[in-house]
């Protein structure tokens, strides 16, 4: 019997997929639930299972854009699963170590080097020697394709050197991030505020009870907890810069879904944390270890990456001392955590030197203003500098549930 593996909906108003990448070839025997392919939405990459056991036929190509409940492989799940567990075409590739290990020459003849009449086009717009590429084509002929990737030389080149150049497709994924990036730059009001950071105070607590706390709990008391909670107040106080523009209409939240940009193996990923203003020290932490994994691991789902109302990215992790963040929409604003550096600064009427943090707010000014945006920047700040106080009721121990 042959089975149709089509293709399954990976969330609401999501009509196509991309095949990424196949986990298996063509005439592979695969078995229930292993994973066959890679495939990219606009949101997520996911990987595809195999529904039943059997000898796999693969029904569309590594880039292709494939529809919602279209077929893309079949299973005949009557074939013997072959000994050893190999493919039966891999059975049939032995061929003899002499043949195997004799290269294949190839016949030089009046094609070789010649230019199709296309490629000589292009090669004439670059100003380009047909001697100076080699063609891919049949028996050495330069194709339109060799022209269209050839890079015009800068000079002389060494002997040793190289000028190779890679041409690749970017993923549904990266291209829906390249789209929805440049459409905020061009459908909202973005302005960004910077504010500093004295992060001595933080220090001091997580020198104290990281080690306590981790060995409690087997996870670390890390900068995100207090970034996050320090949002979180800072949302109640200014419920604009919480709120999103739908329309001619304002939507205002109640709760605060805190998105966390992470750097993930197929881009960037920005999972939700839910109801963050009920989410202790412990429970942030809990939730961003969790969420990272996932991200790393290519198992985050659609669910988990929507449905944000404030967006918390650090650039620091990279190095960046400075940046101005992008929204991520249809949110209307995004914190920049930036590195941590010791510099002089002022401390009643001294000179010392501290571990300061410069923080970005980027915001849609449709929405927000500047009292609204300044304001809430300030409040961060205090709540960071004077955590104890405004972030855990002056008890550290039941705040840290130690």
């Amino acid at each position: 019997m042959i089975l149709e593996m089509k293709v399954p909906s990976p969330g609401e108003s999501i009509t196509e997929v991309e095949i990424a990448t196949w986990l298996v070839e063509d005439g592979d025997y695969v078995e229930k639930d292993q994973p066959i392919a890679e495939v990219d939405s606009d949101k997520a990459t996911l990987e595809l299972p195999a529904e039943e056991s059997g000898i796999i036929t693969l029904k569309a190509e590594e880039g292709d854009a494939v529809a919602v409940g279209a077929v893309v492989c079949l299973i005949d799940m009557d074939a013997a699963k072959p000994e050893g567990n190999d493919a039966p075409k891999t059975a049939t590739k032995q061929a003899p170590k002499e043949e195997a290990s004799a290269p294949k020459q190839e016949v030089a003849t009046y094609a070789t080097g010649t230019a199709s009449p296309a490629a000589k086009k292009i090669l004439a717009e670059k100003g380009i020697e047909a001697t100076s590429i080699s063609g891919t084509g049949k028996a050495g002929r330069i194709t339109k394709n060799d022209a269209e990737n050839a890079v015009p030389s800068m000079g002389t080149m060494p002997a040793d050197g190289t000028r190779n150049t890679e041409r690749k497709k970017l993923s549904m994924l990266r291209r829906k991030v390249a789209e929805r990036l440049v459409s905020v730059k061009n459908e909202t009001a973005m302005l960004t505020t910077f504010n500093e950071v004295n992060m001595q105070p933080i220090f001091d607590l997580r020198s104290q009870y990281k080690e306590e706390f981790k060995e409690k709990y087997g996870v670390g008391l890390g900068f995100m907890s207090f970034f996050t909670l320090a949002v979180v107040r800072a949302l109640q106080l200014y419920p604009d810069v919480n709120s999103m523009i739908d329309g001619d209409f304002q939507v205002k939240h109640d709760f605060q879904d805190i998105s966390i940009a992470v750097s993930g193996p197929k881009g960037l990923m920005v999972p939700v944390i839910r109801n963050a203003e009920k989410l202790s020290f412990r429970g942030v932490e809990d939730d961003v270890k969790r969420l990272a994994i996932r991200a790393r691991d290519g198992q985050i789902t659609i669910d988990e990456m929507t449905g944000g109302t404030f967006t918390i990215t650090n650039g620091g992790v990279f190095g960046s001392m400075l940046s101005t963040p992008i929204i991520n929409p249809p949110q209307s604003g995004i914190l920049g955590m930036h590195n941590i550096v010791n510099r002089p600064m002022a401390v009643d009427g001294k000179v010392v030197i501290q571990p300061i943090m410069y923080v970005a707010l980027s915001y849609d000014h449709r929405i927000i203003d500047g009292r609204e945006s300044v304001g809430f920047l300030v409040a961060v700040k205090e709540a960071l500098e004077n955590p104890i106080e405004l972030l855990m009721d002056n008890d550290v121990k039941k705040a840290l549930e130690l």
